[in-house]
């Protein structure tokens, strides 16, 4: 029952087996997605302590780099996840 006098409950707690609540894609585009999300907030403050770093002594530059670097695997792996999927 949906409509005005449907209760919260009642919309939330509906049956989904009349569809495919989340299909195999869509669930790998998630999980891209949020690893994506989740390596561009890591990257936001490694980035900004590596350019620091850098800015006090020139020999930080590769660690710096390779520490910017390292969240990225995050979304390298939810690709290949992906194409290991059946």
């Amino acid at each position: 029952m949906i409509g005005p006098e449907a209760e919260l409950a009642d919309i939330v707690l509906q049956d989904v087996n009349e569809s495919p609540f989340l299909t195999d894609h869509g669930a790998a585009a998630l999980g891209v997605g949020l690893a994506a999300l989740a390596a561009g907030y890591a990257e936001r403050g490694i980035g900004a302590a590596a350019v620091g770093a850098i800015a006090e002594d020139d020999d930080m530059f590769v660690p710096g780099i390779v520490m910017t670097v390292l969240p990225e695997t995050l979304v390298i792996f939810a690709i290949v996840v992906i194409f290991l999927m059946p």
